[in-house]
């Protein structure tokens, strides 16, 4: 199923995008080619967008004259390969120099509808449309791309990391609204957390809060142009802020990743079947709290602050945002109790059929019980019932954390790091 190039695009920003000659093909993207939204798009992940002329005309034949080789933003309109078909990882050898990696599929967005009738651009989505969607590469070998190169089908890369990658598109996303919840809750009762928004990044700085927790940033993996913007929001709070990212991403070569922390995860049936042999602690009880009583979501903060240590400032701000944290949609907590005394909290977020583990902690007086497996285990099965079909959590490398996902079935598919930036001198 090899093929040919037949338009090369770029633009300014926006769409069309216009033929030219030829056009150099690096890492992050074709050389002259901008977005006005690059808050999603561009960056390694997504820096070539593929169309192929087979799924333009099935469009058009539609009912959607509109859509043309540039019109919906591709930089690369092809023939003779039905690009969307082909599974992630499949590598694109085109004309002489440039290799190509398929990463992902190429969601449309309001930026097209003009090209579509009635602004229908879901015509185009993967999930409406298998056969007809734009596909996003990463570039493996960089150079010159022209019409009328060669493109040739290649297998997976032994050892790629495409597959990973595509998994972590979306537990991120799942991952960065549980963080956004918290920092919001923070905001709500009055706690100076500065937020920004850029789509797939996401930060926080706090002056009254230093520490990694609430001052930290989201989404570099995807979208390292908003570096500048994220590093000017920690400089005008005046705190130490970190980046959280891949702790061999190329944006930050030469820094000195820390706390290296792995990214873990498991479908839902795997876990369930792990969970089944570490639920049962003596008579450990394990409740949810109910968020419309104030004083539940109190001894779950309470709890939480002594079993992690928190203390200062800290300590203080969970108590006074958590009964409003734990009101967040799809967010939920758990107290466990054993003889009569409560011993353990923790919490689950299940968003977009993702159970995201978050913390969870047992006091020091109940531990070496086994409890913490038996929280990993029944936020799994709750998980379940609540329709998600993988589960996910976040350790230390080598932590008995990460030990005890791995004894519940959840494997670590990605390790990152933290990587400090400094206020600016005033």
């Amino acid at each position: 199923m090899d093929g040919r190039v037949i338009q090369v695009n770029i633009s300014p920003g926006g769409v069309p995008k216009r033929p030219v000659a030829e056009a150099r093909v690096g890492r992050d993207g074709l050389a002259g080619d901008r977005h006005d939204h690059d808050r999603v798009h561009g960056g390694p992940h997504r820096a070539v967008a593929l169309f192929a002329l087979e799924a333009i005309e099935r469009v058009r034949a539609d009912g959607h004259p509109g859509v043309t080789p540039g019109a919906v933003g591709e930089n690369l309109t092809t023939s003779g390969i039905e690009l969307s078909l082909l599974p992630v990882g499949t590598r694109l050898a085109v004309g002489s120099e440039v290799l190509l990696e398929i990463a992902s599929p190429a969601n449309p967005c309001d930026v097209i509808k003009g090209a579509f009738a009635a602004g229908k651009s879901g015509r185009i989505s993967i999930l409406l449309h298998p056969d007809d969607s734009r596909m996003y590469a990463r570039v493996l070998r960089e150079g010159i791309v022209r019409p009328g190169d060669t493109i040739e089908v290649l297998a997976p890369q032994a050892g790629s990391d495409a597959l990973v990658h595509r998994e972590l598109d979306l537990l991120e996303a799942v991952e960065g609204e549980t963080w956004l919840a918290m920092w919001r809750a923070a905001q709500a009762v009055g706690i100076d957390v500065r937020v920004l928004e850029l789509g797939d990044a996401l930060a926080a700085a706090s002056p009254e809060l230093p520490g990694s927790v609430f001052n930290r940033s989201f989404g570099m993996r995807l979208v390292p142009i908003q570096r500048p913007r994220i590093e000017a929001l920690f400089r005008d709070a005046g705190v130490t802020g970190w980046h959280v990212a891949g702790v061999d991403d190329p944006t930050f070569a030469g820094h000195t990743a820390e706390n290296p922390v792995g990214i873990h995860v498991g479908t839902i049936d795997h876990a369930l079947r792990h969970a089944e042999a570490a639920s049962g602690v003596g008579k450990l009880v394990t409740r949810p709290i109910d968020p419309d009583d104030e004083a539940d979501a109190l001894r779950w903060a309470e709890l939480f602050v002594a079993g992690f240590g928190i203390s200062g400032p800290h300590a203080d701000a969970w108590r006074r945002f958590n009964p409003i944290l734990v009101q967040a949609r799809g967010y939920h907590q758990f107290i466990a109790g054993l003889d009569g005394r409560d011993v353990a909290a923790s919490a689950l977020f299940v968003r977009r059929r993702v159970g995201w583990l978050g913390a969870g902690t047992v006091l020091p007086e109940a531990r070496g019980r086994g409890i913490q497996r038996a929280l990993i285990a029944d936020r799994v099965t709750r998980a379940a019932e609540a329709g998600a079909h993988r589960v996910m959590a976040t350790a230390e490398v080598e932590s008995r954390s990460a030990a005890n996902l791995e004894a519940l079935g959840l494997r670590r598919i990605w390790t990152r790091g933290h990587y400090r930036v400094e206020p600016a001198a005033s």
